[in-house]
């Protein structure tokens, strides 16, 4: 996983063409529906537009709950279903 902390990141946050991919929707209210409903942290700025921050959307898209890694102290994988 700490490879995931390695990759260069060119900004802090997603820029408007990549939220438009991962929501896909270029309308700001779309995009806002779509973040909310599946469960994405983001803020909106003044003009309404959402923010996303990079390394969250890294993990989400890797499947990594980001809530998780501030309660647990650290992402641990989940062996329970495994026989």
């Amino acid at each position: 996983m700490s490879a995931i902390f390695e990759m260069p990141i060119s900004s802090e946050m997603l820029a408007p063409e990549e939220i438009a991919q991962i929501t896909g929707s270029s309308r700001k209210g779309d995009q806002i529906v779509w973040l909310s409903g599946n469960g994405w942290t983001y803020h909106k700025n003044k003009a309404g537009e959402a923010i996303v921050g990079r390394l969250y959307a890294r993990l989400k898209l890797a499947g990594i709950n980001p809530a998780a890694l501030a309660t647990t102290g650290g992402w641990v994988p989940d062996f329970s279903s495994i026989r």
